[in-house]
């Protein structure tokens, strides 16, 4: 029903007051014969324009009138939230302030008010009400269905012409839901100029441009989330009720009702009529509540029986639709009933373009509490009812959700294996949901279709060994039961094998080097797993296409099977497949695969490559519908292992803190295994060798109790480790001891061979040129600074000088530093001998000079004569834009006007830029640039 007038004014709980008093109406506006009328001949209610009073209990919000005051001081402020929130209290209480920037002029908007000559009317009869003196005033429209152009360009025109900014407040735009007055009303707003701040109270969001004004920094949102109340301001509306000593009762009553506004006040009223206050909140917390005596007394118990019945029984559901409503009631008249109900503001709210509805929380919780109370028994009956109605209709997360509320384990394994959602278990926008149903859910229930979910719900959780152990039990009754396994139970048997065998080492990978890359005894049994999921039951292709799921995961297993059996290449190239196939449905899959690539990239320097596939890895997560559950730390130990590469060790402690707090960060081997590599060479980049042996001495990690590529990394990490404390004998046993012999490990081996005094035996180990052209460009690198340092052990400077410059050359698009960090005092003396390669690789030299101060290729020029110190780390961007303009002899306010940017954040960059250039003024950092050819 159309919401009255009188219940415009709300007090400080949300409950209706009749404010608008005959005081409050002139008395030419009360009717008669001297009445204003409107376009239809209808007299205009003075009622409508009264501001309401501001009630004796209400709380000062101070936050809420700061953002209100904030707000009118640009053109639009809007106010949204449901009923009984404390909307049109926030905004009379902030009038009654007397902080606002010009005359307030109030209008309460109705349903009858929708014709946009009406609406007009009043819009012009609340400006004249309020003493608001428009130079051209602008007649009424003779229209009640539309309004002329030049009526709103004088109204726009008249407000434009105002002293002082007219502050206009629209309460109940959503009675108005009417395409034409919004957009007349934005004409208005964009053509008043800033003497029109408009602020706008509705349940919803109204028809005006709203991206627009958000886009131009031009509206103020106070949403429901803002109005809820706090813990304190709860407190305090207790004690305005004099509830003094229920401190502890706050908690219970804020929880439980949301912040509600209503719901709090009618819980105040009622505890200060209890002998008992605060055992009166904990019975509220047991739905026995002043809020539960209202709903049914005044909502439930005012409408028909056949509209409590089916209020009663639709409330097992989180939302419903009218026609399981009337199956649920045997009735047929569901959907008039529920349009009803959401006409009349009765706690019942349509779901935006559909024709289903949702009931308010607490009006739910109180409908099930009446329904188990006069129905025993009947709840898990229509429970029952209503998942074969939703399994048949597509709704099969909310199905399962029903079965699972009457713990039918049986029908709900049974829809999820027939129906070919085992993938969604690991992926897609339900997965949370799907756990959820399934987490109280015995784990040795008998069944192939139990013991397949139960194996699911172990992958998701990161659980492969128990994964594994219900498969083994599925097949166990697979073999037992007498019919032959569904195409649908053996497909899903099939995929986790596949996503799960791979996860630790068992008897399938045998010895480290019979399951290495040359050997392909670990691959050979994931690609076997792969074909056996693909002809897994013969489930009709256009039946696994309605479940995109299936193939994203199928491929994302694969992937997940070659890296961990050390088939790098392979894995990076079937990790790009996975996620280009995923779809919206499978972002759990391309975020998981965005990030292995990343990680697979920065071991081959591919660095730029790396961060680009890290942080739309790490977007993914954020922006779509990845659970927080099911997001990986491995995009962030890709950046990690950038800013390593890099040099960059404080980006890299915070890359690596940020994936220590990822769900599978202690569970997955590839995670857990790269984190406390990474930790182990960051620590080594410091210096700090018995720390970064200590980071890999996790009994977890030890190289027996994981599968073959972690278990090398582990191996390579202790082999530079070893290097670099000058015992190159215990580095060579490590990486004999680890395999499998992929490139990574075959220069590791030359590298400690060379640095064991073998120089010949290091450069047989190395690969001819012709075999490293699909070498990644860190493994080109590092074969190049060998055959760099073994040139310079024979004497032959020059060609160490040609290899140490190709290796600069190809690591200079990447900012590759690492390599030339690690590789030892030989590669700065070689460049302290060619300063003309120092100054064009000052991208590399400044660091080296940073953590050997005895480097001097820094303060050199080309013809061997001092220089000023080269640049510490590459300007950005927006700071070549800065010293651009710097050098244009542009003030800080000219140049934060000229990048639409902040004067601090102008000041920022340039604190900056003095850093890197190493100067302290802004003449020095022009002049500076210029010699480096930064400008």
């Amino acid at each position: 029903m159309p919401r009255s007038t009188a219940s415009a004014a709300w007090d400080s709980g949300g409950l209706p007051r009749d404010t608008r008093t005959s005081a409050n109406v002139p008395a030419s506006s009360r009717g008669g014969a001297d009445a204003l009328r409107g376009p239809t001949g209808d007299p205009l209610l003075a009622a409508k324009f009264a501001i309401p009073a501001v009630p004796r209990t209400l709380v000062r919000r101070q936050r809420l009138l700061d953002q209100l005051t904030t707000g009118t001081a640009g053109p639009l402020t809007l106010i949204t939230g449901p009923a009984g929130a404390g909307k049109t209290t926030l905004a009379a209480s902030w009038v009654a302030e007397g902080t606002a920037p010009g005359p307030v002029v109030w209008l309460t908007a109705e349903h009858d008010d929708r014709a946009p000559g009406v609406f007009w009317s009043y819009v012009l009869e609340a400006l004249r009400h309020h003493q608001v003196e428009l130079p051209e005033g602008p007649d009424r429209p003779g229209s009640a269905e539309f309004v002329e152009y030049s009526l709103l360009a004088r109204l726009a025109s008249g407000l434009a012409h105002q002293h002082r900014p007219v502050v206009f407040v629209l309460d109940g735009l959503d009675q108005v839901p009417v395409r034409e007055v919004a957009s007349a009303l934005d004409f208005v707003l964009s053509h008043a100029g800033p003497s029109l701040r408009l602020v706008v109270i509705s349940r919803v969001d109204p028809l005006l441009p709203l991206h627009r004004y958000r886009a131009q920094g031009r509206i103020c949102e106070i949403r429901s989330a803002h109005l809820a109340f706090t813990r304190h301001e709860a407190a305090a509306l207790l004690r305005g009720h004099g509830l003094e000593s229920c401190e502890e009762s706050v908690d219970v009553l804020t929880a439980r009702t949301g912040g509600w506004a209503a719901g709090l006040r009618l819980c105040a009223l009622e505890m200060q009529r209890a002998d008992d206050p605060n055992g009166f909140a904990r019975s509220f917390a047991a739905s026995q509540s002043a809020v539960a005596d209202y709903l049914l007394t005044e909502v439930l118990d005012t409408q028909p029986e056949a509209t409590r019945d089916l209020l009663m029984r639709s409330s097992i559901l989180d939302r419903v639709h009218p026609d399981l409503a009337n199956t649920l009631t045997g009735r047929e008249d569901a959907e008039w009933i529920l349009a009803g109900l959401t006409r009349a503001g009765a706690f019942v709210e349509s779901v935006a373009g559909t024709r289903w509805c949702r009931f308010q929380p607490l009006f739910a919780e109180v409908l099930r509490t009446h329904l188990r109370h006069h129905h025993p028994g009947l709840e898990p009956r229509l429970r029952r009812r209503a998942a074969s109605w939703l399994a048949g209709h597509d709704r099969l997360t909310e199905a399962l959700e029903q079965a699972a509320a009457t713990e039918d384990w049986e029908w709900a394994t049974a829809r999820m294996v027939d129906h070919l959602e085992i993938g969604r278990l690991l992926t897609g926008p339900e997965t949370h949901r799907l756990e959820s149903c399934f987490a109280g859910m015995p784990r040795d229930l008998p069944g192939t279709a139990s013991a397949l979910v139960a194996g699911a719900c172990a992958a998701a959780q990161y659980d492969l060994a128990g994964c594994r152990a219900h498969l083994d039990r599925a097949e166990e009754h697979m073999r037992t039961e007498q019919a032959q396994p569904s195409p649908e139970t053996q497909l899903a048997l099939a995929l986790l094998r596949l996503l799960s065998s791979p996860g630790t080492r068992d008897r399938e990978w045998g010895s480290p080097r019979s399951s290495g890359a040359d050997s392909g005894g670990g691959c050979d049994a994931v690609q076997a797993a792969d074909r056996t999921l693909d002809l897994a039951g013969h489930v009709p292709p256009s039946r696994r296409a309605q479940h995109p799921e299936i193939e994203a995961l199928r491929r994302y297993g694969l992937a997940r099977g070659l890296l961990l059996t050390g088939h790098l290449g392979a894995a990076r190239t079937a990790f790009a497949a996975a996620a280009d196939g995923c779809t919206g449905a499978t972002d759990v899959v391309r975020h998981h695969s965005l990030g292995q690539l990343a990680l697979l990239e920065s071991l081959r320097g591919e660095l730029n490559e790396a961060e680009e596939h890290a942080r739309f890895a790490l977007a993914t997560a954020r922006n779509r519908s990845v659970p927080p559950a099911r997001q990986s730390g491995i995009g962030h130990l890709a950046l990690a292992a950038v800013a390593l590469e890099r040099g960059d060790l404080r980006g890299a402690r915070h890359h690596l803190d940020l994936a220590s707090g990822c769900p599978d960060a202690e569970h997955d081997p590839v995670t857990r295994t790269e984190m406390l590599v990474l930790r182990s060479r960051s620590n080594l980049a410091q210096g700090r060798w018995r720390a970064a042996l200590a980071a890999i001495a996790a009994p977890e990690v030890r190289p027996r109790a994981l599968p073959p590529w972690p278990s090398q990394r582990i191996a390579l990490t202790n082999s530079a480790i070893q290097l670099s404390r000058g015992d190159p004998a215990t580095a060579i046993t490590a990486l004999h001891e680890a395999g499998p012999d992929t490139s990574a490990h075959v220069i590791a081996l030359a590298r400690a061979h060379l640095a064991s005094g073998d120089p010949d035996r290091a450069l047989g180990l190395l690969p001819p040129p012709e075999d490293q052209r699909d070498a990644g460009i860190a493994h080109r690198i590092d074969i190049l600074l060998i055959r760099a340092h073994a040139a310079l052990l024979a004497k032959d400077t020059e060609t160490a000088q040609s290899a140490l410059g190709e290796a600069l050359t190809a690591a200079r698009p990447e900012t590759l530093r690492r390599p030339f960090l690690e590789a030892g005092p030989w590669a700065r003396h070689l460049l302290e001998l060619r300063p003309e390669t120092a100054h064009r690789h000052a991208w590399l030299t400044a660091r080296l000079a940073a953590v050997n101060g005895r480097f001097r290729a820094d303060r050199l020029s080309a013809d061997g004569s001092p220089s000023a110190p080269l640049v510490v780390e590459q300007l950005s961007d927006r700071e070549r834009q800065v010293l651009q303009h710097c050098a244009q002899v542009m003030s800080t306010e000219e140049i934060a006007e000229a990048m639409c940017l902040s004067v601090n954040t102008v000041k920022t960059h340039l604190r900056s830029i003095y850093r890197k250039l190493v100067v302290s003024r802004r003449g020095e950092a022009v002049r500076r640039a210029r010699e480096l050819r930064l400008l």
